[in-house]
């Protein structure tokens, strides 16, 4: 098997741990942090800057490097790594998000990032609406899910493809990546429990059939637990795919935890207590998605080893920057003659470089440089406050790391 976890330390009383995830490009220290590279690139930064700023993994979409530039072509090019020249692991996702952002994310109007929990969100659609969704002025689905798999129309130029647990499957292992995702349907937030059940059954089925396309050893394919926010669908997913096993493997060698995280973050938490306890021990658990700074502690500490997220590098380049008391916007004209660093005491290439004025300037400018420099610092924040987070389970300091942290950060008193 290309993949062997090892727990480190567990941090009584809660489900949170330390690891080493062991893959064939290299070792990851676990909690992590994964930058996105959607099309086999972070947007702004070479590997060089992911190597320096502590990136030990990344994750690429199997959908559009398919669409662009082909599968086919980066297995030519010595796959992902050699396409890319990032030689620390990969990760790709199977096209299951796919479903749900050119389908029910377009007809219902949310996302997985910015709409993500329609109820803490002022401008989320109602149940049941039917909004057009961004690039799609008619609101009309891109896909269509039915028992044996999806048809889509490209975004790119509206001709019409076939994904099936095989197709995906077969994708990812041309592309190459160190884990690959089993074929999934990942519902919308505002689907009702009907659908999700519905959707679910075919997740399932489709896992299996992931399981047995699955037939490279240097590639370590992951289960998707989805079930929507309900409480009984998400406990079934789980005890399923904990389960599954197939003619040709004994399992899943990790489990990823996707889809609809329910209309809040409190939705979010409870999912999780449903579903970690139920998974293998001893198997790696990606929570696809999330990684804001508070997210990362309650969700590690819920039981989640592995995160994925676009939001530090997009609200980087719309002029949010992380900091220890929060978020600053650095179009704010305060900041026109600041010469501190973005976030003074931070040890990224930026903030040893730059301040703040000058970052003012490059955004309000329009300067792609901007983009560089801002995606770097944001990323270095999250990828070292979770490498901080992993030394507070080492060493046994998590509560008081969480409670400082996140009070300073969020501006009040946080109960624990």
């Amino acid at each position: 098997m290309a993949l062997e976890f090892q727990i480190e330390k567990r941090l009584p009383g809660t489900l949170a741990r330390a690891g080493r995830l062991s893959l064939p490009h290299g070792i990851v220290e676990t909690p992590v942090f994964m930058p996105v590279g959607t099309k086999a690139t972070v947007k702004a930064l070479t590997p060089e800057d992911l190597d320096a700023l502590g990136a030990q993994i990344i994750l690429g979409n199997a959908y559009h490097l398919y669409m662009r530039p082909g599968a086919e072509l980066v297995a030519e090019m010595g796959g992902l790594h050699g396409f890319s020249g990032w030689k620390r692991p990969f990760l790709t996702d199977s096209g299951g998000f796919q479903v749900f952002s050119l389908g029910f994310g377009i007809e219902h109007g949310v996302g997985k990032i910015a709409k993500i929990f329609p109820s803490e969100d002022p401008k989320a659609p109602a149940r049941n609406g039917r909004h057009a969704g961004p690039g799609n002025a008619s609101g009309e689905k891109l896909c269509r899910v039915d028992e044996n798999g999806v048809t889509f129309r490209s975004h790119l130029d509206g001709s019409r493809h076939r994904f099936t647990p095989a197709v995906s499957i077969d994708i990812q292992q041309k592309l190459g990546a160190d884990i690959i995702l089993a074929f999934d349907e990942c519902t919308s937030p505002l689907a009702s429990y009907a659908y999700t059940r519905q959707a679910l059954a075919r997740t399932h089925r489709w896992a299996l059939e992931s399981l047995e396309a699955w037939n490279n050893p240097d590639q370590s394919l992951f289960g998707i637990v989805q079930g929507g926010a309900y409480e009984d669908l998400r406990r079934d997913s789980a005890a399923y795919l904990n389960a599954l096993i197939s003619s040709e493997h004994p399992g899943f060698p990790g489990f990823a935890i996707g889809g609809s995280l329910g209309e809040s973050k409190a939705d979010m938490h409870r999912i999780l207590e449903w579903v970690c306890p139920i998974l293998a021990e001893n198997k790696p658990r990606h929570l696809l998605g999330i990684g804001e700074p508070e997210d990362l502690f309650e969700c590690i500490e819920r039981g989640a080893d592995m995160f994925d997220c676009v939001a530090p590098t997009r609200i980087a380049r719309h002029g949010a920057l992380y900091t220890p008391t929060g978020k600053v916007n650095i179009r704010n004209a305060r900041f026109r003659e600041d010469k501190a660093p973005i976030s003074p005491g931070c040890t990224c290439y930026t903030c040893e470089r730059y301040t703040r004025a000058y970052m003012r300037h490059l955004f309000l400018a329009n300067e792609l440089l901007y983009y560089r420099l801002a995606s770097i610092h944001n990323l270095h924040f999250i990828v070292q406050l979770t490498r901080r987070i992993r030394h507070s389970i080492l060493d046994g300091t998590f509560a008081t790391f969480k409670t400082s942290f996140l009070e300073t950060y969020l501006g009040h008193t946080v109960g624990i």
